[in-house]
């Protein structure tokens, strides 16, 4: 698989961030890839009202989304907001998988409660893990916050994922960079999987007009997208401004990696290791 991986600047305007995924799906569909993934919040940076701008999975945003990956042939994964059916005027932090023989969607499971922003107040969480198939590879999506939680990875691995992807709007602040590069190489070592991490750019290191800032403790990126190896290796990585990163990944690495390091087939059960341990 040859994957690109899209560090855009997202601003408030869906149509003007359409726009972007058109012009990245473009290049990546030139430079052979078979998937362009985008970071999450690609419809609409966070710090803005989300219950205005979210739509269905067959709305307007998510079926322009579709018509640019037909139109290249390419698979693309791109973060966007979708009603929630509960009354209570929260959305859902969607991303949408689309392309050839794909028509997908995931859900945000972990939000992001931390660092004094709280996604939970204008974002419901969801509930099921979803694995895809593109180009033959089995890749598992998941949402920013969601890196902090290993066992989603490990289920994802256990469902046969082969590479993981996480697309973010990761927060600035002392440390964060670090703990994204830490956290994503960390994942793939627990899981003896490729992941490939992409961010929304850093607004000041965008040359893109600024708009008036959004909340201070609204996540807006740091960038530094990375493709890391089932060793925990970075293949390839970003700085901070918006780029396009292209890289080709061999799942037949797998088997040899998880023969050398095989962490799945060492797992033990912690409830049976307790029962064994209780006195008679």
């Amino acid at each position: 698989m040859r994957i690109a991986l899209a560090q855009i600047l997202s601003s408030e305007d869906p149509a003007a961030n359409l726009a972007l995924v058109a012009a990245q799906a473009a290049k990546a569909a030139e430079s052979g890839a078979d998937l362009v993934l985008f970071p999450e919040a690609t419809m609409r940076c966070f710090g803005r009202s989300l219950r205005e701008v979210a739509e269905p999975l067959d709305g307007p945003w998510a079926s322009g989304v579709r018509e640019i990956a037909d139109r290249h042939r390419i698979a693309i994964v791109a973060g966007m907001f979708t009603p929630h059916p509960a009354s209570d005027g929260r959305v859902r932090n969607t991303l949408l998988g689309v392309g050839p023989g794909l028509d997908a969607h995931y859900d945000k499971i972990h939000l992001f409660d931390a660092f004094g922003f709280t996604e939970s107040a204008t974002v419901a969480p969801g509930d099921e893990l979803v694995v895809v198939t593109i180009a033959g590879v089995r890749v598992g999506l998941t949402t920013c916050y969601d890196v902090r939680f290993p066992a989603l990875y490990l289920a994802l691995a256990d469902r046969g994922a082969q590479l993981i992807a996480v697309c973010a709007s990761w927060g600035a602040g002392p440390g964060k960079v670090e703990q994204w590069s830490l956290l994503t190489r960390a994942r793939a070592l627990d899981t003896t999987t490729f992941v490939a991490a992409a961010g929304q750019a850093e607004p000041a290191a965008s040359s893109v007009a600024s708009e008036p800032e959004p909340s201070s403790a609204a996540p807006t990126g740091v960038g530094y997208s990375a493709l890391i190896s089932p060793r925990g290796e970075v293949l390839a990585s970003l700085g901070a401004e918006p780029g396009l990163l292209v890289v080709d990944v061999d799942p037949g690495e797998l088997a040899a990696v998880r023969a050398a390091i095989p962490v799945l087939a060492n797992r033990r059960d912690w409830q049976d290791v307790g029962r064994a341990q209780r006195p008679a």
